[in-house]
Parts: structure tokens; sequence; C-alpha cells
């Protein structure tokens, strides 16, 4: 151990003081956007989501329903709800087919649950 040596430094380039050098690679991207656009067809047609009046389902749970279910406001579903009360049906929403048959069975499930014959129809547009 009376001996001394001098090792050199062997430095990484993670461990030097400086900036890491920077490479930039000069490719030009064939980005195909044709996917990100919606054509004609590819568009699901949309339908018309009714609900129907009836003389059981308590209003507040026709209500409660709609906000829910449909994500209406408040102010909304009490508007719908009084509409189906007084004219027999009223608009819901405007929704793509599936969206709405999926809405329509949660809602008709939850009707059903509570014992109530709330009822919604679908009408393609």
């Amino acid at each position: 151990m009376g001996r001394s040596m001098d090792f050199e430094k062997t430095i990484w380039p993670w461990e030097s003081s400086g900036p890491a050098p920077v490479v930039v690679a000069e490719t030009e991207w064939d980005i195909d956007t044709s996917l990100d656009q919606e054509t004609e067809d590819d568009r699901e047609s949309l339908a018309r989501v009714i609900i129907h009046n009836d003389d059981v389902t308590p209003m507040d749970f026709v209500v409660i329903i709609l906000q829910r279910i449909f994500q209406l406001s408040p102010l909304e579903a009490e508007h719908v709800m009084v509409t189906a009360h007084f004219n027999g049906q009223a608009l819901v929403a405007m929704l793509p087919l599936s969206e709405a048959k999926t809405r329509v069975g949660k809602a008709h499930f939850a009707a059903q649950l509570e014992g109530y014959p709330l009822l919604f129809t679908i009408e393609p547009v």
C-alpha cells in the first residue's frame, strides 16, 4: 500500500460535465390521416329517444332516470317529464343508434327493478 498509483479517469458519456450531444435524424414521416376523418358512410345513424307517459311511474323517478342515464340537467329532465305528462310523449335526446339502445336498456332495467312500467322508444332518423 505504500505505492501510489495514478489511474486515468475514464469519463463516460453520462458522467461528462457538458450537455449531451443531440442527434437529429432527418426523417420524413408519411402520416396517414384518413383514419382520423369520418366519412358519410362511417358515421352511425342517429335515433330519437322518446319517453312515453304512464299513470304509474312517479315523476321524481322519471326525473332521476333522465338525469342519471340520459345525462340531462335537472331543469331539462323536469321539462321532458312535464312535456311527456301533458302530451303523452316527449323527445329525450338524439343519440347514435347504439348509444340510444344502451341507454334505453338501462332505463327500462332500472324501471323494472322498481316495478314501474316506464317506457322509452327509439325512432331512427
